[in-house]
């Protein structure tokens, strides 16, 4: 294990150390990112029920018909499962977090395949899911937005964090045609021991 890595690491789900200053393209875990899309709530919890980055980006892949656009839209929040779901208003005050968090979506884009930059039509869907978000998860605000667009269509289902985790991984699976096998914490196998 290399120890001249930049800044320090962090334990994953499945038990790995990962450094997310410094990450490395084999210590980024479909299984990881899942898990922790998952039991991360949109909006920093601000919702009338929790609603998951992880059923945020199912949504996403599967209003689009092309797999590449799809791929990249099941994937283009991974980074937050390592620098956690910063909400779009506080990003641009935290020094080097833009840095850090494109560093990281070249990594998870290396790591499975997808080629370039984000494509401008899932940064666009990500606009507006905004408004389908904002009309069925959020309470009413006297402000406006200023989304520009239609919504995108479509309906959240407000899944638990173990219903986004399982729907994440299918999508991963039909899109990459490809699955980890399943690698849950030994600790999670077995219980508390005492």
């Amino acid at each position: 294990m290399r120890e001249d890595r930049r800044g320090d690491w962090m334990q994953t789900f499945t038990g790995k150390v990962f450094w997310p200053m410094d990450p490395v393209i084999e210590d980024i875990d479909i299984t990881d990112i899942a898990h922790a899309l998952a039991n991360a709530c949109r909006f920093a919890g601000h919702t009338i029920r929790f609603y998951s980055v992880a059923e945020h980006s199912v949504l996403m892949a599967r209003a689009l018909v092309n797999p590449e656009l799809q791929r990249w839209a099941l994937l283009h929040d991974a980074t937050e499962a390592y620098l956690v779901d910063v909400p779009r208003p506080v990003k641009p005050f935290l020094v080097g977090y833009r840095e850090a968090e494109a560093a990281l979506m070249a990594a998870v884009a290396a790591r499975f395949g997808l080629a370039g930059e984000m494509p401008d039509l899932v940064k666009s869907h990500d606009n507006r899911i905004l408004i389908d978000e904002r009309a069925q998860a959020m309470t009413y605000c006297r402000r406006d937005w200023n989304l520009e667009g239609a919504p995108l269509g479509v309906t959240l289902r407000f899944w638990s964090p173990a219903e986004a985790e399982r729907e994440f991984m299918i999508t991963f699976r039909e899109l990459f045609g490809f699955a980890p096998p399943a690698r849950v914490p030994v600790k999670h196998l077995v219980g508390d021991m005492e």
